[in-house]
């Protein structure tokens, strides 16, 4: 059986130390660029792997990152993950995962209980749990290294990456009265979340803008699930005059319109128009596809490992500056003019 090659092994072929071999390894930036490349080319060559544990020891940190999460959308939550681990992988990290209940009285301590347990070297937290001062305020007590994923601008950009919902919703207002649409209604998300609101504003005032108001009896309150999506459809689609818009705050919602606008033998799009938010895969894969708002969910996963992984090596953070994507519009079938 072929012996696995050491980090000594990297060290004798390079002619460096190993002290050297370990810089290259854990990223460090006082090494020369000759040196790393030869570094580099040794480990290919050898197919060298670090032990992660050793590895870990040696620069007093575990190499893993949290996520922490309470979100019912199962392919945002696998897009959020695929970015992070994408950025991982090159780092030599590894991704702890914690889904937990925002709405429970305890979710402070079982998410501290979490960070303890797993022993973490920082944390990604997703929207709405990235909302919560007290959770931000427990890391910081701590001295975790965090990043919040967020529709409003909630801390210091090192700790930010932010989705402008709001202008993105401006913008599928002005494409809808384009259109020559004026009789609109909204299923909007659970109002204590930032994000729902974010998104409502972003609508309605611009709609406001431009001459268009929805009577308060159209705008209802869902869970952003594909069965309240269903509830709050029947709720809309029995009153007169009947909407011509439904915008519903997820994909998953705009989907339970379209079931019920079918089981009423509503034509979508035709006598009624619907828009969703995410893009996820439903988004395109139901009939008619739908209109919705596009959020670069990887490339924000992607960015918030990149920071929190800066933060916690120490590395010069080029990117602490960059916190803000604006989600856009994709137009599909489920959108027509009057």
């Amino acid at each position: 059986m072929q012996k696995r090659p050491t980090i000594n092994d990297v060290a004798r072929l390079s002619g460096v130390s190993k002290r050297t071999v370990s810089r290259v390894i854990n990223g460090a930036s006082n090494v020369g660029k000759a040196t790393r490349e030869k570094i580099d080319q040794v480990i290919s060559d050898l197919n060298f792997s670090p032990d992660k544990q050793a590895r870990g020891l040696a620069a007093n940190r575990s190499y893993l990152l949290g996520l922490i999460y309470d979100n019912p959308d199962a392919m945002f939550i696998d897009q959020v993950q695929r970015g992070v681990l994408k950025i991982c992988s090159a780092k030599g990290y590894e991704l702890v995962v914690h889904p937990c209940t925002y709405r429970n009285s305890d979710f402070i301590d079982d998410c501290s209980n979490f960070v303890k347990r797993s022993n973490i070297d920082g944390v990604i937290i997703l929207s709405p749990v990235s909302e919560s001062k007290e959770l931000a305020s427990s890391l910081r007590e701590q001295n975790i290294k965090y990043v919040r994923m967020a529709s409003v601008d909630l801390d210091d950009h090192a700790n930010m990456v932010v989705s402008d919902d709001r202008a993105a919703l401006s913008d599928l207002a002005r494409y809808l009265v384009s259109l020559g649409h004026s009789n609109m209604a909204v299923i909007s998300g659970p109002k204590q979340f930032c994000s729902s609101i974010e998104r409502l504003e972003g609508f309605c005032q611009t709609l406001n803008l431009l001459g268009v108001e929805i009577p308060e009896e159209r705008i209802i309150e869902g869970e952003n699930s594909y069965e309240s999506g269903i509830s709050c459809a029947r709720r809309l689609l029995i009153q007169s005059p009947r909407p011509q818009v439904i915008f519903a705050n997820t994909d998953e919602m705009a989907a339970g319109v379209l079931k019920v606008a079918h089981e009423m033998g509503i034509s979508v799009p035709e006598q009624l128009s619907i828009a969703g938010f995410d893009d996820n895969l439903l988004a395109s894969r139901v009939i008619p596809s739908l209109t919705t708002i596009q959020r670069p969910v990887s490339d924000m996963a992607q960015l918030a490992a990149k920071k929190i992984i800066a933060t916690i090596e120490g590395a010069q953070l080029d990117i602490e500056d960059e916190y803000l994507v604006k989600p856009h519009l994709i137009i599909r079938e489920s959108t027509r003019r009057v």
